[in-house]
């Protein structure tokens, strides 16, 4: 599969994800997992496989991609190919979320986290209001 990759010179605060041209996502139809520096492609190969909606072509050429700008951004790439990465999207996540929520409750775990933040909140709260009046 050929690349579509093309760096992006356009960086800083500024630069907004609409502003990119699609030459820049490793799924360029689908502007998914943009490759802007070498910290951008890593993330794309570590959520590879968490891509949902694509077919196994654009999965191909979303390797290219990452391959293209591995080798521009000097990132080591262990994987020769897609299925090396992994194809295998997390489908059921909504429900094996619930479910887990649904263990954390009946179980406390729940109330005990939900009170551990609270009090966090409350002593950073504290904590910014005397830096405040110390001013």
């Amino acid at each position: 599969m050929r690349a579509t990759w093309k760096p992006h010179e356009k960086h800083g605060d500024l630069t907004m994800r609409s502003d990119l041209p699609d030459s820049v996502y490793a799924f360029p139809k689908q502007r998914k997992e943009p490759l802007t520096d070498a910290r951008h492609v890593r993330n794309a190969v570590a959520r590879f496989d968490q891509v949902t909606g694509v077919s196994e072509e654009d999965r191909s050429k979303a390797f290219a991609n990452i391959k293209k700008a591995a080798a521009y951004y000097d990132v080591d790439l262990g994987e020769k190919s897609a299925k090396e990465l992994g194809a295998h999207p997390q489908r059921h996540r909504k429900a094996h979320a619930r479910k887990g929520a649904a263990t954390r409750k009946r179980t406390g775990t729940a109330k005990k986290a939900a009170r551990k933040a609270a009090a966090t909140r409350k002593r950073t709260r504290k904590k910014s209001t005397r830096k405040r009046t110390a001013r």
